[in-house]
């Protein structure tokens, strides 16, 4: 399926209005964004760094999703798309 291309701006601003993941700082050209679990959670806190670069390659975006936690990229894909 065809898509456009997306921002590094874009995914992180998706990413920290969907209100899971909070911009904890930025590192150089990269957003660091950090998700703490629940207390009754028994996962570990997760760090998902972004380059805020014009333009994500597929791989970059791929890597974003996986540290994000995302099951289907194509469904992460879709979904950036849409609240973009």
């Amino acid at each position: 399926m065809a898509r456009g291309t997306f921002s590094g701006r874009e995914v992180v601003k998706v990413v920290v209005n969907c209100g899971i993941y909070e911009w904890d700082r930025t590192n150089g050209d990269h957003a660091i964004l950090r998700w703490e679990p629940p207390a009754d959670h028994d996962a570990d806190a997760r760090t998902v760094p972004v380059p805020l670069h014009d333009e994500l390659n597929e791989g970059t975006l791929r890597s974003i999703g996986e540290k994000a936690g995302m099951n289907d990229f194509q469904r992460f894909v879709d979904w950036i798309e849409r609240n973009r």
